[in-house]
């Protein structure tokens, strides 16, 4: 039976994606670790700040772990939930597991808790690349309702891979925040289409930005990680100038282009109307060998 990512708690897909009975929880919720910034403005807090951490064994490997909870805030970092994410980072560099694996779903920083959570986020970067420079896999998965955006959405692509759904989307800045700096004129957030389009889960492995699309499945998500353990990129400086360089070369390839759609058709993708329509099976038919480099 199928179980869908989209729909699932942080806990669920913990539990969906980990060897069963294996998961061992850090700082559960009945130690309430909670946010002293939402206390004092009155605002609504979660026994565990809105993130799971821990640590479980992955098709027999061990691993740690930690799930964001869009139903709280939107995954919104703050100072303990951030604390808690790099605490387990930190931990990996100690336990040497086979991976550490991040289930993002967030919207970016907290506006109530502002530069704590700003930092936090920027301890979460430095931790993500002292994991990868120790050669240890630190690997995302993003299928969620509020998408990866804003800090989180730097830190992921920090990160050693990337597994996304259509459903999921990636980006820096999300559709609102866009429209409301820039003009609807720009970005038309109600236009879920155009979002969809522009940080979706298709346009970000078109464009070679993820390691791999999956369907809507627990299962599907189980399995690509399983595929991605012990498969950490190495991190130097050739590799951050390799980066760059493809970088560079999109913006000059691309940079006056007004629409996903039209990156698509630039790559000679075939039936691009249909893109968007295509199931994950008959997607990857028509985009793998002509993902963007």
């Amino acid at each position: 039976m199928s179980r869908s990512w989209y729909e699932a708690t942080a806990r669920e897909r913990i539990d969906g994606l980990l060897d069963a009975g294996s998961f061992i929880e850090l700082l559960p919720p009945q130690d309430r670790m909670t946010s002293p910034h939402l206390r004092v403005l009155g605002s609504p807090a979660a026994f565990d700040d809105g993130v799971a951490v821990g640590k479980g064994l992955l098709d027999g490997k061990p691993v740690l772990i930690a799930a964001q909870e869009g139903a709280f805030m939107g995954g919104a970092v703050g100072e303990v939930h951030g604390a808690k994410i790099t605490g387990l980072l930190e931990r990996g560099l100690d336990e040497k597991p086979s991976a550490v694996l991040l289930l993002l779903e967030s919207g970016g920083v907290r506006l109530h808790e502002a530069n704590a959570g700003l930092i936090a986020v920027s301890e979460i970067m430095r931790a993500i690349l002292n994991l990868r420079a120790a050669g240890i896999p630190v690997i995302v998965l993003d299928g969620g309702r509020y998408g990866v955006f804003g800090g989180m959405g730097i830190a992921s692509r920090l990160c050693s891979s990337i597994v996304m759904s259509e459903e999921g989307r990636l980006g820096l800045s999300g559709p609102e925040v866009i429209e409301t700096t820039m003009g609807v004129e720009e970005f038309d957030a109600s236009d879920k289409a155009l979002v969809w389009r522009t940080v979706g889960g298709k346009h970000r492995y078109i464009l070679g930005e993820t390691a791999g699309l999956v369907s809507d499945d627990m299962d599907a998500f189980r399995n690509a990680a399983i595929g991605l353990l012990g498969t950490a990129k190495p991190l130097d400086l050739d590799g951050v100038e390799a980066e760059h360089a493809a970088l560079s070369a999109r913006l000059a390839r691309f940079g006056d282009v007004q629409d996903a759609s039209d990156i698509w058709s630039a790559l000679d993708i075939a039936d691009v109307d249909r893109i968007p329509l295509m199931t994950t099976e008959e997607f990857h038919q028509a985009v793998d060998g002509r993902r963007s480099a």
